[in-house]
């Protein structure tokens, strides 16, 4: 990881991340421990979660807590959370990461995927929110970031069950920072771009589509996942303590 900004007030800080194992929130849960968080995260990928654990466990940061979860499965979410209490102490930062981008046409879409869709995207984040509130107000407040994204806002086509979802993402967040204002817990979302994970570069990484992301973004360079992470810590450090309710692109320009 480059150098970056250090957060004091990241150190010791009880952190629970979904969708852990790969991409964005690999790197997310790597940024954390380096700034000395205690991090547990759920991932259903079970082997790439591990190999996650054993490469920061041989650094000098503290190592995560990996624990299995299909999150669209509510009381096995709720069960990771009150596992990562145990182990961690009250959750003060959570980051609403995991999702899935799959490509689908209209006429494809049953009811069926449809809410499949909003499980994978939208639905496990409110009640990961809802796990976790009272124990952050009871320890003083803390910090939540959702994961959004652009694709609704540059009119993406070819995955409106996901666009549809990320969309709702904004409202849920200015909704969740309102009511949870009162106990000094923030809310924002951070929305990205096209972000050159492996399975972006793997599945739809061409020539053509690079030259259009080239053309239409300010900054003409990919982005990376640690371009996203570091935005996150931002919003969870107590250097953010008047943020909240905001909804923060991290695009190259091109929104």
């Amino acid at each position: 990881m480059p150098n970056g900004a250090i957060y004091p007030s990241l150190r010791d800080r009880a952190v629970f991340v979904t969708g852990g194992g790969s991409g964005i929130g690999a790197s997310i849960v790597e940024h954390f421990c380096r700034q000395g968080a205690r991090v547990a995260f759920v991932d259903i990928d079970e082997a790439a979660s591990r190999a996650v654990v054993e490469r920061l466990a041989a650094s000098d940061h503290p190592a995560p807590l990996f624990l299995p979860c299909d999150l669209r499965d509510i009381p096995a979410l709720r069960a990771a959370i009150a596992r990562a209490v145990e182990a961690l102490g009250p959750i003060r930062v959570l980051i609403n990461n995991a999702a899935d981008d799959e490509r689908h046409t209209i006429d494809e879409v049953t009811p069926e995927y449809w809410d499949d869709r909003m499980a994978v995207n939208l639905r496990h984040q409110f009640f990961a929110v809802q796990a976790v509130h009272k124990g952050m107000a009871e320890a003083g407040g803390g910090a939540i970031v959702n994961l959004g994204s652009v694709t609704w806002l540059i009119g993406q086509g070819g995955m409106v069950g996901y666009s549809a979802a990320k969309s709702a993402i904004v409202g849920l967040t200015r909704s969740l920072a309102r009511d949870l204002g009162p106990d000094n817990i923030r809310v924002n979302s951070v929305l990205p771009g096209w972000i050159m994970t492996e399975r972006q570069i793997a599945k739809w990484l061409t020539p053509e589509s690079e030259a259009e992301l080239l053309k239409n973004q300010c900054l003409k360079r990919k982005l990376y996942p640690d371009d996203i992470a570091r935005a996150v810590l931002f919003f969870a450090a107590d250097d953010s303590a008047a943020c909240t309710s905001q909804n923060y692109i991290v695009d190259g320009g091109w929104v």
